[in-house]
């Protein structure tokens, strides 16, 4: 019969491995390091993120006009509004191609759907009772639908009429066209 093989070998006890003062150098700065660009870099990261996490305020209405001087013709009104953009807060002046027809109150943005130059009512002789834009000749019907050039129809403000006064609200995509 055979002999089970003996292991010659004595068995040592495991060693711990200490960490050498290099090492304790390496880890301590290179956290020590870490835990002050976190530092730094927070507070740059929540002025970053900051506006988009704050609640977004309903639009406000802005009276305009009142709507006993509406017609069937479009007219420009110009009004002001408090615009937001970050901690900036700015007075914008805007405008607005106000008419009342049959179906009621429509308020055109000037703002071409091109290239965003300021469509005008009736100010080419080419193209009479439509909105056009000089830039580079869109032109749209008195609902806003686009003609040519542009892609898209002129957006329209919300609307609100309160005790015989116009208010206009936030810019919306055109509900009068397909």
């Amino acid at each position: 019969m055979s002999q089970p093989l003996e292991n010659k070998q004595p068995h040592k006890p495991a060693t711990r491995k200490e960490m050498s003062r290099r090492q304790f150098l390496s880890y301590t700065l290179g956290g020590a390091g870490a835990f002050m660009m976190g530092g730094a870099a927070l507070p740059m990261v929540r002025f970053a993120v900051d506006p988009l996490l704050q609640e977004k305020a309903g639009a406000e209405y802005i009276k305009v006009v009142e709507e006993s001087k509406l017609t069937a013709e479009p007219q420009e009104f110009s009004f002001k509004r408090l615009q937001v953009d970050g901690w900036y807060e700015n007075e914008a002046k805007l405008k607005a191609w106000i008419t009342k027809d049959e179906s009621g109150i429509l308020a055109l943005s000037p703002v071409c759907k091109h290239l965003g130059c300021t469509v005008g009512w009736n100010n080419s002789a080419a193209h009479k009772d439509q909105y056009f834009c000089p830039c580079h000749g869109a032109f749209y019907t008195k609902d806003g639908k686009q003609m040519a050039i542009a892609r898209a129809p002129l957006d329209e403000y919300e609307v609100k009429v309160d005790n015989g006064i116009v208010y206009l609200g936030a810019i919306k995509p055109n509900t009068r066209v397909k």
